[in-house]
Order: structure tokens, then C-alpha cells, then sequence
């Protein structure tokens, strides 16, 4: 009778929902409602001296880069990577975050194969409350994502979610136009398992989801979409389904066309509504946006690009609050 006393006086206690008590339980309003409101914390990672295994003797005319015969990297140039111009971008973009008030936290490097981990967007993907843990596409890349969900868990973020079986998500192909709807692009990385299995956790938050066919061998989204304010949207017009360009403009999202000569211009991080971080090697495409009132804060990024991603790609949302 005693310990039912006990039990009755700590009934379990369903409410308020997980979302509503989070900054209490959890330390902060962790994760990321949209793509375009402000922008408060974020997660790096840090270069070391991975891409020191990058040979000046591994050219492929056909690939027009250099090409590790077993499939372990790949560079689109024909120069080795200048390790000091990585790591003094990389530190530039850091500071162009910190300068906007952005809290930083750095990864460290993973070393030994993980040539791309430096691309903290695709292991992982934010959404509100926290994280959803992806699963590689390519074998070479597989292992960041338990690195990535030890590190959020130290920090503090929750996990929400993991894809397992044969499903295969990168983040670097899910976009969301606001806190109810996200777009999954399907492609040669990104198959439609991990769209079943993503739209099952989304529908538990409340979100819906658009599943995008992506065309050819393009692997991620980011480099045909990406949100600059509630109401426009940077894009890739011939990358994109013609049915989901209207679906934007349904939605009162202007699309705003990129130069089609900067590609990495669309790998742009929003840090406020109207207000995003890109390539300083996309220059056309930045006045563009300036035209349309978009403000473009640009960081030299080209030695990164040719390891194969972007600002964007470099850079996954810790915590960034509601647009609306």
C-alpha cells in the first residue's frame, strides 16, 4: 500500500509535449524549425591532414580530376589540395559565423580516410527538438555518422531518429521550406527507403514531407535549392522538376534562378531571414540576390569546392529558431 502511495504521487507525465519542455529538460531549443530563421548555433569540423593523401599522379582525363583508383577520394583539380588554403578557409568561415553572433562548435578531424568529413551536412540532418542520424551513400563516408552522433550527443542535442536497414540519406539532399513541410531529394545517394523511413520520424514532429526525383547522377539537393528568406528561394531551374517550381510558387516562394556558371553559389547558408553566407567565388549570382534585397556575406571557398562541397555542405544547424 505504501510504495502504491508512492507510484500514485509520480504518475507519469505525458504533458506538455517533448517540444514544449525542451529548453527546460534539455538545456536549449535544440534543432532547427526551418532553413531561414536566425541562425544561433552550429557545428563544424574542423581540417586536418586527411587530404594529404591526394597524389599528383592519380589524373583521369575522363573524371577530369584526381581519382584514387580504389574509389577512396576524389579532388577536381589537377594540383594536390594546398592544405594551408583549406584550413585558412575553413578558419574564415568559422569567423564570418562568429562575426554574426553565431556560437561555433568544432569537431575535431577524423583523420586516416575520411577525406569529406569536413562536410558535417550529410550524416546528419536537424529538424525541431534535435537530430535525425542519416546513413552514407558511399562506403567511404560510412562511420562519420556514428562520429557525428557521439559528438551531438556530448554537447547535448537529442537524437530522434536513426535510418538503418538499406535506407540511405545524406543531408545534404533535405531542404525545409518551413517548420511543417521538408524536401528530400532522391538520387544515386539518397534512395527511397530512407524517404520512407525519414517521412515516418517527420510525421511524428508534425511535418510533412516532399519527396523530389533528382535527375542524372546529381547527388544532393543543396546544389539545386536553397531557402534565403520565408518567401525566395535560391534554385537551379534545369535541376529541378518542372512540378515542383510550381510547387514553390503555390507556396509564394519567388524563385530566384543562380548564374548557371557558379554552381557552388547555391551551396549557401541562410543565417537570418534575407541574409546568407556564400561562396565569394559566386560573384554573379551574389548581385542576383543583392537585386531581389537578399544580403550576401561572401567567404573565400574555392579550394574546399574542389574536395567536393560548399559552405553549406560544411556547416549543420545546432540550433536556429522559428522564421515565424
Amino acid at each position: 500500500m505504501t510504495q502504491d502511495l508512492h507510484q500514485r504521487r509520480m504518475e507519469s507525465a505525458a504533458e506538455p509535449p517533448f517540444l514544449d519542455e525542451l529548453a527546460e529538460v534539455w538545456g536549449a531549443r535544440w534543432g532547427a524549425w526551418d532553413e531561414v530563421g536566425p541562425l544561433k548555433r552550429v557545428l563544424v569540423r574542423a581540417p586536418g591532414d586527411e587530404l594529404s593523401i591526394v597524389r599528383a599522379d592519380a589524373w583521369d582525363e575522363e573524371a577530369q580530376a584526381l581519382v584514387d583508383p580504389e574509389g577512396h577520394w576524389y579532388w577536381t583539380d589537377r594540383s594536390p589540395p594546398d592544405l594551408d588554403v583549406v584550413k585558412t578557409q575553413h578558419a574564415g568561415l568559422v569567423q564570418a559565423l562568429r562575426n554574426e553572433g553565431v556560437d561555433v562548435d568544432v569537431a575535431e578531424p577524423m583523420g586516416n580516410r575520411f577525406v569529406k568529413a569536413i562536410y558535417v551536412r550529410d550524416p546528419v540532418i536537424t529538424v525541431p527538438g534535435g537530430a535525425i542520424i542519416g546513413r552514407m551513400g558511399v562506403r567511404m563516408r560510412r562511420g562519420e555518422e556514428a562520429d557525428l552522433t557521439r559528438v551531438m550527443a556530448a554537447i547535448g542535442l537529442p537524437i530522434l531518429g536513426t535510418l538503418t536497414g538499406t535506407a540511405t540519406l545524406e543531408g545534404g539532399s533535405f531542404v525545409k521550406l518551413d517548420d511543417r513541410t521538408a524536401v528530400f531529394g532522391t538520387s544515386i545517394r539518397c534512395n527511397p527507403e530512407a524517404a520512407r523511413q525519414l517521412d515516418a520520424i517527420l510525421a511524428e514532429l508534425g511535418m510533412a514531407l516532399l519527396v523530389v526525383p533528382l535527375s542524372g547522377y546529381t547527388i544532393h539537393i543543396d546544389l539545386h535549392l536553397a531557402m534565403l528568406d520565408v518567401d525566395k528561394a535560391l534554385v537551379d531551374v534545369p535541376g529541378l522538376p518542372f512540378w515542383f517550381l510550381q510547387e514553390l510558387r503555390a507556396r509564394g516562394i519567388e524563385a530566384i534562378a543562380a548564374d548557371p556558371d557558379e554552381a557552388w553559389g547555391l551551396n549557401a547558408l541562410c543565417l537570418s531571414p534575407g541574409r546568407v553566407l556564400m561562396a565569394a567565388e559566386a560573384p554573379r549570382t551574389a548581385e542576383r540576390l543583392a537585386a531581389r534585397g537578399v544580403e550576401v556575406i561572401p567567404v573565400p571557398y574555392g579550394e574546399i569546392h574542389k574536395n567536393g562541397g560548399g559552405v553549406h555542405c560544411s556547416t549543420m544547424e545546432l540550433v536556429r529558431e522559428p522564421a515565424r
